[in-house]
Parts: C-alpha cells; sequence; structure tokens
C-alpha cells in the first residue's frame, strides 16, 4: 500500500542546511499497521510528512496504492490518505464548531448528505450528537483528539498517518484513544503508519516497526523482537533500555550516536 524508496528531505541552503530525512525505505502492506520510533528530532514527522504532501521538498520515489506520488498531490489523493496529528489543541480552529470542523472537508470534496456523515463520524468515535456545535475549548484533550480522528475519517481513506497521536494526553486517556483507533483499523481495514517516540505504544499497535536516528532508519524489527528485547543495532537496544525509565547506571553508559549517523 505504501513504499518509500530513498526519501531525501533538507531544510535549507548551504551551511544552513538540514539533511533531515536520509535515504529512508521501507513498505507498508495494506492492512498493515507500521510504527516509525527514534527520538525526538529523529526525521520520524518529516517522513510523515512528505508522504501525505504537507511537505513537498524531498527527492526520491513515494508510491501509494500502486500509484507513484508527485511532490503536489491532487484532491483525490486526500480521500485516500489522511493524518492525525499530535496536537490536539493545535489541530482544531478554536473559532469552528465541531460541526464546521468536520463538514468542511465534505463541502470540499463535493459528497453530500453532511447531516449523515458528521453524525455517524461522531458515533464511530464515541462522541454522541451533543458534541456536534460544541468548540474546541469546551472539549477535553481525549475529546478533541477524537474528533481530530472522526475529520480523518470522514472523507473515507484507506490510509492513515498517525503522527504522536495520544504524546499529549493522560495516560489513561492514551489508552482510549488507542483503543479507539485500534477498533476503527479492524472495521474500516486501514492501513496505519505510526509515529511514536513510545515503544510501549507501538508494540500495542504495530506488528512492524522502524527505528530512526538522524534521519536514517538504523533497524527494521518485528514487536516481536521488540518484546523479547533482542533488537540488532546497539542504537535499537540503547533506546529499549531509556524506555524501561531512568537508570543511572544504564544512562552512563549510553553511547552516543550523532557521530555514526
Amino acid at each position: 500500500m505504501i513504499q518509500a524508496e530513498n526519501l531525501d528531505v533538507t531544510f535549507g541552503r548551504g551551511k544552513h542546511a538540514v539533511h533531515a530525512v536520509r535515504n529512508v525505505s521501507f513498505q507498508v502492506a495494506e492492512g498493515e499497521s507500521f510504527g516509525l520510533v527514534g527520538e525526538s528530532g529523529s526525521g520520524k514527522s518529516t517522513v510523515v510528512r512528505a508522504l501525505c504532501g504537507l511537505n513537498p521538498n524531498w527527492t526520491g520515489r513515494v508510491t501509494i496504492a500502486g500509484r507513484i506520488m508527485a511532490a503536489r498531490r491532487d484532491k483525490a489523493f486526500f480521500k485516500l490518505v489522511q493524518m492525525v496529528f499530535q496536537d490536539p489543541y493545535g489541530s482544531l480552529h478554536p473559532r469552528h464548531t465541531v460541526d464546521r470542523i468536520l463538514s468542511e472537508p465534505i463541502a470540499i470534496h463535493r459528497l453530500g448528505e453532511v447531516d449523515r456523515r458528521v453524525s455517524r463520524a461522531l458515533d464511530e468515535v464515541g462522541l454522541g450528537p451533543s458534541f456536534r456545535y460544541r468548540y474546541p475549548h469546551q472539549l477535553s484533550g481525549g475529546q478533541r483528539q477524537r474528533v481530530a480522528v472522526a475529520r480523518a475519517l470522514i472523507l473515507e481513506p484507506r490510509i492513515l498517518l498517525l503522527d504522536e497521536p495520544t504524546s499529549a494526553l493522560d495516560v489513561s486517556v492514551q489508552a482510549e484513544v488507542l483503543n479507539l483507533l485500534q477498533r476503527l483499523k479492524r472495521e474500516r481495514e486501514l492501513t496505519y503508519i505510526l509515529v511514536s517516540h513510545n515503544l510501549a505504544v507501538v508494540a500495542h499497535m504495530c506488528a512492524r516497526l522502524a527505528v530512526m536516528n538522524h534521519g536514517r532508519i538504523v533497524e527494521e524489527l518485528s514487536v516481536e523482537q521488540l518484546r523479547s528485547a533482542t533488537p540488532s543495532e546497539r542504537y535499537t537496544q540503547q533506546l529499549l533500555t531509556a524506555s524501561l525509565g531512568y537508570d543511572r547506571a544504564a544512562v552512563d553508559r549510553f553511547e552516543d550516536f550523532a557521530a555514526e549517523a
């Protein structure tokens, strides 16, 4: 369903250039959940922004649902691929009601049946009709993220790109949103790419993952390898150790992998 080959992204020019993504290649099968993990600044979000067309300044080859993608995407592409962003506080317009937020994509794509589609979307994400005319500031963080998920699903895409969709939420609310995403994937037979620095979240959601460091993929592994703590790369092993919680002795042994990137 998704194939990236030698994806490369650079911001800026000359001595100020930042090489954010370096020759990244991976494949995601239809119906699969694929994780991209790594530290902050490793290039995970930049990869998905290139895939979904938000960042047109990339080189390489991207194929989605059998189509080779150009830097600029047509309107039909956005019915196929949608994205859920990290910050539910920033991704919803503060002066738009939930009804307007969900109705806008329907109007842009001229789909019709606005009431039915909006009601169905709210019901699918566990929000009833009482939420339809509320503003984002009248919702909790978890409710806002459910609205963001509803907005992504309202065009009935086949692919969702999830950029740290629960990192801004409380732990208990994270679990609710992750369970919601799993249910929607099963019911709609969706394909996911999940970006996260949280290995537990990726293990819960994905079957395979790629580990990124300084713009490169250093290793691809299965969730079984992740759970059994048997990665082959030293960087991945260090990332696993860090995910277990603060350990002064372990931290003192940590390596700086920047020079190898």
